[in-house]
């Protein structure tokens, strides 16, 4: 419910090219306690005044030169800030046709001249308060809005916090650092740029790219640590981390753990057919598959690993050159050629020197 006081406390506008028009509201108003009286008799300047004063109402007159009450009605619809745009029509003119003109231009009521006090008093604290009201409800909507908008922010930083554990655990299992899956998922959205993904898609992927190997979670120690070669027996079992984490992100509605779900299953299928778990080819293998396929095995191959020195560049991209067509998409291994410079850029950044935190909830990637 709106108050007295919050009526007498409201801005008004009058415009009115009759300074005694003017003088007469303005008697009646102010003698009435309201204390934002403002007024124009150039029609000109409401535009101006509008959008320094965001009156809560403005008694507006039909009949002026230059720019007549309608005309005005029609600039105030484009500027106005609210979807209530409170107008009281001033006139004199009895006739149906004027009536209806101004409320196609966006009038609330009218007021008929020459004024009658009490009419006055009751249509302006009418109008403004449901022009306060209005106010009012589009101020709680904003505020729910933000409320909402926090919300959701919230609990997608929780569920990143999630995914970011669930990956490091991943990692720690399997004696890899922390580093891989940063630097992994740097080159995995710098390549998936390149190759056409959308911002929007490629943030996904950033934080989705680390949970590639979170299907060694099923895997026993005693495969997953066996420091010699796996016998076929092994090898069998290992390859099921793919299908494992497919399994552990399937069936969410979040987009990461849903394109997460994809970068498990499919990070070792092979362009030839040769892969696994299904043998897919080709572009039969979704994009982000293929492309962190390539960002893994890069990463792999260029770092220090307990059981391996890190190999030099030249000899890490001969051997994914030599991978194309057989194991790698070849036109997203020439896209990572042309990316070497910022490729490079984010091994010097993301070193195994020190484990950096690995802060899924910023994704400050590599332009």
């Amino acid at each position: 419910m709106i108050s007295q006081q919050q009526c007498q406390n409201a801005c008004i506008l009058i415009v009115d090219d009759q300074m005694t028009n003017i003088m007469l509201l303005e008697s009646i108003l102010l003698n009435a306690g309201y204390t934002q009286v403002h007024s124009t008799q150039d029609p000109t300047q409401v535009l101006p005044l509008f959008k320094d004063l965001d009156p809560d109402l403005i008694c507006l007159d039909i009949c002026m030169p230059e720019l007549n009450g309608f005309q005005v009605m029609g600039q105030l619809k484009i500027v106005h800030k609210h979807a209530f745009l409170p107008i009281l029509v001033l006139t004199s003119e009895e006739d149906r046709e004027t009536r209806l003109r101004a409320l196609e231009s966006g009038a609330k009521d009218f007021l008929h001249k020459p004024f009658d006090k009490v009419e006055v008093l009751m249509r302006i604290r009418n109008l403004l308060e449901a022009s306060l009201l209005n106010k009012t409800v589009s101020q709680q909507k904003a505020s729910l809005e933000e409320t909402v908008r926090i919300r959701t922010q919230e609990l997608r930083e929780t569920q990143l916090e999630v995914v970011h554990r669930l990956a490091r655990a991943a990692e720690h299992r399997d004696n890899e650092t922390g580093a891989h899956i940063i630097r992994m998922a740097h080159f995995a959205v710098v390549l998936g740029r390149a190759a056409g993904m959308t911002e929007e898609e490629c943030d996904v992927l950033f934080h989705a790219t680390p949970m590639h190997d979170v299907g060694k979670l099923g895997i026993p120690d005693r495969i997953l640590l066996k420091p010699g070669k796996l016998d076929h027996e092994e090898f069998e079992i290992m390859k099921q981390h793919t299908v494992i984490g497919a399994q552990l992100l399937s069936n969410s509605h979040s987009p990461v753990l849903q394109m997460g779900e994809v970068i498990a299953l499919t990070h070792h299928e092979k362009w030839n057919g040769s892969g696994y778990p299904n043998r897919l080819a080709g572009k039969d293998i979704p994009l982000v598959g293929r492309i962190c396929a390539i960002a893994d095995v890069f990463d792999a191959l260029s770092s220090k690993r307990c059981y391996k020195d890190a190999w030099p560049l030249d000899k890490t991209l001969k051997e994914i050159h030599s991978l194309m067509g057989r194991q790698f998409d070849p036109h997203l291994v020439d896209l990572f050629h042309e990316l070497l410079p910022v490729i490079t850029d984010i091994q010097r950044t993301h070193t195994d020197i020190e484990i950096p935190k690995f802060d899924l909830l910023e994704s400050n990637y590599h332009a």
